[in-house]
């Protein structure tokens, strides 16, 4: 079983958008797999057709041991992806979270007894304990990258937390995938060129288009495989999931 978090504190980069779409894809391509949302705004949840204001429990429950993580989880309209689903109720862990002893593993040793091929978790945009608790449970974390003139900017705080995590023996291999590429402008190709650079080979090949339809499917609760499999946004993460994979 392989653990992966999908992580950026920056708003807007589409990191929902790729935890969704990553994940649907693996299931599509024959993984059971499991993803977990630990943003309090639900947003992953929402995008798979769920209802998180009618949830009877959620992932807040789960991290406050007040129900074990396989009692929550539900199936989704894609073939093999399940999902712990949340909602804002998730702002209690949150908080409680910070004076306890050893808070930082809670979700890891969860997710430890679980039998799936693959989980995939999404992160709230900040550096509080849901992202931590991820980023500890995960054998790798990938960060998406809006390309915009402050990315590199924007990473600074995350690497710093991971280099931390690193020292005290948790060291989830670091990916960074490029998002919202418009290949009309010229910014694209220069903020791109300066990541790779700066980054190497933790970049994904395959980078993700700037596309209508992958703004257009969570208003319909799917995935992009199941509302356009033919726009260049659904072809985009069907590569980063083959590239994952392999």
């Amino acid at each position: 079983m392989e653990v992966i978090a999908i992580a950026n504190q920056k708003g807007g980069c589409g990191k929902t958008t790729t935890t969704v779409n990553l994940a649907a894809y693996l299931a599509l391509r024959g993984s059971h797999v499991l993803l977990i949302d630990l943003d309090p705004q639900g947003s992953s949840t929402t995008h798979l057709g769920i209802d998180k204001d009618n949830l009877p429990k959620n992932m807040n429950e789960v991290m406050m041991d007040r129900a074990k993580l396989e009692d929550i989880i539900i199936p989704t309209t894609v073939k093999g992806l399940d999902i712990a689903p949340t909602n804002n109720d998730l702002v209690e862990a949150d908080a409680v979270l910070t004076s306890k002893v050893g808070r930082e593993k809670r979700l890891r040793k969860k997710v430890q007894a679980l039998n799936y091929d693959y989980v995939i978790i999404d992160t709230p945009p900040a550096l509080g304990n849901m992202t931590l608790n991820a980023l500890v449970a995960s054998d790798r974390v990938i960060v998406p990258v809006q390309v915009e003139f402050f990315a590199v900017e924007g990473l600074k705080t995350l690497i710093r937390m991971l280099d931390e995590l690193d020292e005290l023996g948790y060291q989830p291999e670091r990916r960074y995938l490029l998002t919202m590429c418009d290949n009309r402008r010229k910014i694209t190709e220069e903020v791109s060129t300066k990541i790779r650079s700066l980054l190497g080979d933790a970049v994904f090949k395959v980078v993700i288009p700037e596309n209508v339809r992958l703004v257009e499917a969570p208003s319909q609760g799917l995935p992009i495989c199941l509302y356009d499999p033919s726009c260049s946004g659904a072809l985009g993460y069907k590569d980063l999931a083959d590239e994952v994979a392999a």
